[in-house]
């Protein structure tokens, strides 16, 4: 059983709950109970973030969205689109003990193939890396921060 730590996050007051030998942690995007495993508990303190401290809508944030790779079924963890119905930011979750490595930047940029997004953001919930995709100059920057919602 996963046992929360510590995230280089601001703390949230989230809603943990246990039945028999399984914890649940309350996704308020989903507005339900999910099983905690480390990912999940990163994906909610990411999504606590970007609604608390970055103002994106929780009504425009999408999680667990499928999307097909070659061919193959895949999930983005998180996807936010703007009011206009644009798909403006992408974040790929890791657990705590995961290091962020070139694979987890591979993984992202090749969801982002189908997604193309502005914005990147990879998190362990311990490091954070954002970056601006400039899909017309065909490079990409790393930045301190997402941007706040506009």
């Amino acid at each position: 059983m996963f046992e929360p730590i510590p995230l280089n996050l601001p703390s949230y007051p989230i809603r943990i709950k246990e039945e028999g030998n399984t914890t649940y942690i309350f996704d308020e995007i989903r507005k339900k109970f999910l099983v905690l495993t480390p990912e999940e508990w990163v994906r909610q303190h990411v999504v606590q973030f970007l609604v608390r401290e970055k103002n994106y809508p929780r009504s425009l944030i999408q999680l667990e969205g499928g999307l097909k790779l070659n061919s193959l079924q895949k999930r983005s963890d998180i996807l936010i689109y703007n009011n206009s119905g644009n798909k403006i930011v992408l974040v790929e979750c890791k657990a705590p003990s995961v290091k962020i490595s070139q694979d987890t930047f591979d993984q992202i940029a090749r969801y982002n193939f189908i997604h193309r997004v502005q914005w990147l953001l990879v998190s362990n919930g311990l490091q954070h890396f954002c970056c601006e995709i400039d899909f017309k100059k065909e490079s990409y920057r790393f930045v301190e921060e997402l941007p706040q919602y506009a």
